[in-house]
């Protein structure tokens, strides 16, 4: 089977269901856990965007046309606090007007520990899953992107926003009682959290006392000891004894890849019974 990688797509259950589609076909990548599997990269990528043939792709699967040209490229897709919705530099008809202008939560969540994050309410619980969480916590919800960004730079004064993914990767993570890591940073934050909700219309921006935490469990048999990142760049045949998947990685014996970040890729898939 060949085709262009791209994002795994996931199913919260218990554990987390992985698929991969290869133009189009599915693969459902739990079931090859304990199987030898490898990639062999046949030089080819293809936009994700607009499907041409490129020589190097830019974040994440995108030619380079594209990635000038589209707004989700943007800098303030990575800092959402920059955004300026509020000078109507985007069209409206575009895909990051919508996304910018529909509802988001700020969350705490246990990737590599404890951090805050963003993400549109439409992607709970997939944004958790594609960063490894083990828990997560809605605090806040707001109007927009913008908002979320703003109230995130708030509590970054306190605690992480990135996670650690050689840490996320390596082990399995204590839990975090995420309430009353909530309650310990709404008290650092409170006189920020005022100030910004005071700057927009009142019930933009709330507070979300009333959440449970979410958990998730990954497809996981061992957790690798050392981590070998896996580069198709410069290795075209990668894989091995597949012990695993967590966040967008594939975990085997011999490396680690993450293929979201190698979306566009054209790759031909082959496995076979470890036995």
């Amino acid at each position: 089977m060949k085709g262009p990688l791209h994002k795994l797509r996931t199913v919260h259950d218990k554990p987390v269901r992985y698929e991969l589609n290869l133009n189009d076909e599915p693969i459902i990548l739990n079931d090859l856990i304990g199987h030898h599997v490898h990639f062999s990269y046949t030089g080819n990528i293809f936009c994700v965007q607009c499907g041409r043939a490129t020589k190097k792709s830019f974040q994440q699967g995108y030619c380079f046309p594209c990635f000038r040209r589209l707004n989700e490229c943007n800098l303030c897709m990575i800092h959402p606090e920059k955004c300026r919705h509020d000078h109507a530099v985007c069209d409206p008809n575009d895909w990051v007007h919508a996304n910018c202008f529909a509802p988001h939560i700020v969350y705490l969540a246990n990737s590599s520990g404890l951090k805050v994050g963003i993400t549109r309410q439409s992607q709970v619980p997939t944004r958790w899953i594609d960063q490894g969480a083990i828990q997560a916590l809605p605090i806040f919800s707001t109007k927009d992107r913008y908002q979320a960004g703003v109230v995130e730079v708030a509590f970054k004064k306190f605690v992480a926003d990135k996670t650690n993914w050689r840490t996320m990767l390596t082990q399995e993570n204590p839990k975090i009682d995420l309430m009353a890591e909530r309650d310990r940073l709404l008290q650092l934050a409170a006189g920020i959290i005022e100030t910004i909700q005071s700057q927009f219309p009142a019930g933009d921006i709330q507070f979300l006392p009333d959440q449970t935490v979410h958990e998730f469990q990954y497809p996981v048999i061992e957790y690798p000891e050392k981590l070998r990142v896996f580069n198709l760049d410069t290795n075209d045949t990668v894989g091995g004894h597949l012990q695993g998947i967590k966040g967008q990685y594939l975990i085997f014996d011999e490396g680690v890849i993450n293929i979201r970040k190698y979306s566009g890729y054209e790759v031909a898939i082959g496995e076979r019974c470890c036995g």
